[in-house]
């Protein structure tokens, strides 16, 4: 019998393990309901007045003066507008980071809603029309609601929550920097350390109570990169007497797609070289001087992407070599983004949080997207996952939802509860692992 009761021990312990995550994830479903409707409120408006990246300025006032209210320790003007609040148990414990972009996109909204954008921007000197075509108004509207329920629930906490409210993930304006790496520089995840980072991105093309992810690359890194072709001109007529710049380009650009056909291993990895930009002479009659191509590579591994920053030079030379033509590359152009890694370790730790908050059906391991993030940088620093929640309304067709950065961009606000109550149970179960 003696010989039995470490046994029994085991049993009893996972059985009350199991009883508090299931009491848990109840307390923090019921604190989500109740906070749903501010939440909302808050997401309407963010929506309705939207600010462009590094010119969050009102948001971030609403932001701070929000957390202040929760009786937060807040930090305001980290990489320029960015607002981080920390939540000290007052017991040892791990440091979990959450984060939240902040800034808008410089589109009109074409959608018929009581809280539509109508604000106008500056954009290089420029009046645009300015809207939250990515859904950074409802990551806001979740972490302040995360906030909340992790703030009245402090008593339970072990170890301190810091709250990061990011600006310019869009990018930071021409000759500026910004966003996360700005951050990051700053020393956000210093002082109090941070052990581990949660991110989310709500999607309009997925259901809502759906939540999206994947161990390793999420979404990739990406490197614009400019060519300089330079020939020499000549008359359109006379085209012997020329070093052709635009016919060079034309060889260039088909070239680079080889890279990705022919070059990388693609049952392994994926990556995209597209060009964006081609800029070359005035006339139908006159051969330029030069002609300026600027693409982007996204790629979803450390290999891939050290083989195209190695590949597209070489073919550029190559193929200018051939055509008596001179060529620059400059790669990377002006930012690079670093791959939005999921730590495999910290992903298995996650998924148990995910099945048990938004239910086993509700949870699918997703491919990964091109798209790129620079939530990535956090992540190139410490552990971190970042997840995909649903926001498309169940009436709607995944063909009929409209994409992200399009006018017509509309994310469903009952979407945004399962991202608060993710937010939250992972922190706590993060926390609790570690005791």
């Amino acid at each position: 019998m003696k010989r039995l009761l470490p046994l029994f021990t085991a049993i009893s312990l996972t059985a009350l393990a199991s009883i508090a995550s299931a009491q848990q994830n109840d307390t923090v479903a019921m604190m989500a309901d109740k906070i749903e409707a501010d939440v909302i409120q808050w997401r309407h408006h963010f929506h309705q007045y939207p600010e462009l990246s590094n010119r969050e300025f009102e948001t971030a006032k609403y932001v701070e003066k929000y957390l202040r209210g929760l009786g937060l320790d807040v930090t305001t003007g980290v990489a320029y507008t960015g607002v981080v609040a920390v939540l000290d148990s007052g017991k040892p414990g791990p440091t979990i980071a959450l984060r939240a972009d902040m800034d808008a996109l410089p589109v009109p909204e074409q959608n018929d809603l009581p809280f539509k954008s109508t604000v106008k921007g500056m954009l290089e000197g420029n009046e645009v029309p300015v809207m939250h075509a990515c859904g950074h108004d409802t990551h806001m509207a979740m972490l302040m609601g995360a906030a909340k329920i992790l703030t009245e629930m402090k008593g339970e906490l072990r170890g301190k929550v810091k709250f990061i409210f990011q600006p310019a993930e869009e990018g930071a304006p021409a000759g500026e920097t910004g966003g996360a790496e700005m951050m990051v520089k700053e020393g956000v995840l210093k002082n109090p350390d941070v052990d581990v980072i949660f991110g989310l991105h709500i999607n309009a093309n997925t259901d809502v109570g759906k939540v999206l992810y994947k161990h390793g690359g999420i979404m990739a890194a990406v490197d614009p990169f400019k060519i300089i072709v330079r020939g020499k001109q000549a008359h359109g007529a006379y085209p012997w007497k020329s070093v052709d710049p635009i016919t060079t380009s034309a060889q260039i650009i088909m070239a680079l797609q080889t890279v990705v056909s022919r070059e990388i291993k693609l049952v392994d990895d994926a990556a995209v070289v597209t060009i964006g930009s081609i800029h070359g002479g005035n006339r139908s009659n006159i051969i330029p001087n030069e002609v300026v191509l600027v693409g982007t590579i996204r790629t979803l591994s450390k290999e891939a992407r050290e083989h195209m920053y190695e590949a597209i030079p070489r073919k550029a030379k190559g193929i200018a070599d051939s055509m008596r033509a001179e060529v620059e590359v400059i790669l990377p152009l002006d930012y690079s983004y670093p791959i939005t890694f999921n730590d495999h370790a910290l992903m298995d730790q996650v998924l148990p949080t995910l099945v048990r908050t938004a239910g086993q059906e509700n949870v699918i391991n997703s491919k990964a997207a091109t798209g790129a993030e620079d939530f990535s940088f956090f992540q190139q620093e410490i552990p971190g996952v970042y997840l995909w929640i649903g926001g498309k309304p169940l009436d709607v067709s995944e063909e009929d939802s409209p994409a992200h950065h399009t006018p017509e961009f509309f994310v469903d606000d009952s979407g945004m509860k399962l991202g608060v109550k993710l937010l939250t149970n992972m922190t706590l179960d993060y926390m609790n692992s570690a005791k």
